[in-house]
């Protein structure tokens, strides 16, 4: 979905700075060969699908491995897989260098300031790796390079500093797309938090002007542990809003998706979670008078007190 939904181009460049078994990597070469085979008619793109176009960092060996021959075994010759703590002092001269970045980071994680590259700090100063992590993205992006990632719910409505800090960059100094809120099953077994996607463009001088938010309900998936096939699936959905987003305007804030603008979210102090803009609406229910449902429960007691003593009449 998040593939479809950035629409890699010929000339991008990819990273996904904690690529694991290269799944994102995986996907767009899928997409690249199943929406533009004629690309690889021309021998510049061939060149850069094989040596530039794909590029993977990640610290364990063995998920380097995998994703090596993962990427391998679909086609892609010669990716850059770098084998490094992506947020280390040793990963500082990745800067403005990617045109896209599709990835998944570690959720939870609390590291050390020491073990910190330095200018992650400036941009938020953190020990936790989500937020370190998408300061991350926004340094090895280019300008006008573009951002999907999934994020913990805690980042979009987080109080600390720390996190009003990282929400109010991405709103004013860079281009918020859209926020893709998702169920909290669609990581089970493995994981059951709420997590959203977050869709960014760096720019420096804002350019924030509406969000785009989606409410999913449904990935074509029961959303336990067995994550069994279902026929609700809101992907295509997503996919299809996103692409035509600016023609939301008169959309409900009752329906799936909708957008805000930036003031409203700068009054609500860079708050990103759906949930403070969406309406609900409740449909009203009508009871009985409570004199009335005393004469349903009296008039249950008698029925039941013949029940009652019927049976014992049966049993002798």
């Amino acid at each position: 979905m998040m593939v479809e939904i950035m629409q890699p181009t010929k000339e991008d460049t990819l990273c996904d700075p904690a690529c694991g078994t290269a799944g994102f990597l995986v996907a767009t070469g899928e997409y690249v060969h199943e929406n533009h085979k004629d690309w690889f008619n021309e021998q510049t793109f061939r060149t850069h699908y094989n040596n530039a176009m794909f590029t993977g960092l990640e610290f364990d060996s063995t998920m380097l491995r995998i994703g090596a021959m993962n990427l391998q075994l679909h086609g892609i010759e010669n990716p850059n897989l770098i084998g490094r703590d992506a947020l280390s002092e040793g990963n500082a001269e990745l800067r403005d260098q990617y045109s896209l970045i599709l990835a998944n980071p570690p959720f939870k994680g609390s590291l050390d300031y020491d073990s910190v590259e330095s200018s992650l700090l400036k941009t938020v100063k953190t020990k936790k790796t989500e937020l370190l992590f998408l300061a991350l993205m926004l340094r090895m992006l280019k300008i006008g390079g573009r951002c999907a990632v999934i994020i913990p719910d805690g980042v979009l409505f987080g109080s600390s500093n720390a996190h009003k800090q990282l929400r109010e960059t991405l709103l004013s100094k860079h281009k918020l797309d859209a926020v893709i809120s998702m169920p909290s099953g669609v990581f089970k077994p493995y994981a059951g938090v709420s997590t959203a996607i977050v869709i960014f463009t760096k720019t420096n001088n804002g350019g924030t002007d509406k969000v785009w938010f989606y409410d999913m309900q449904a990935d074509g998936y029961s959303l336990d542990d067995k994550r069994s096939p279902i026929t609700n699936n809101d992907i295509p959905d997503i996919v299809s809003r996103f692409a035509q987003r600016d023609q939301e305007q008169a959309r409900s804030r009752t329906e799936p998706s909708f957008l805000v603008p930036l003031a409203e979210i700068k009054a609500n102090d860079w708050d990103l979670s759906i949930n403070r803009y969406k309406e609900i609406v409740y449909e009203e229910v009508e009871y009985e008078t409570p004199a009335q449902i005393i004469k349903d429960i009296e008039t249950l007691d008698v029925e039941r007190g013949l029940a009652l003593k019927l049976l014992k009449e049966l049993l002798g």
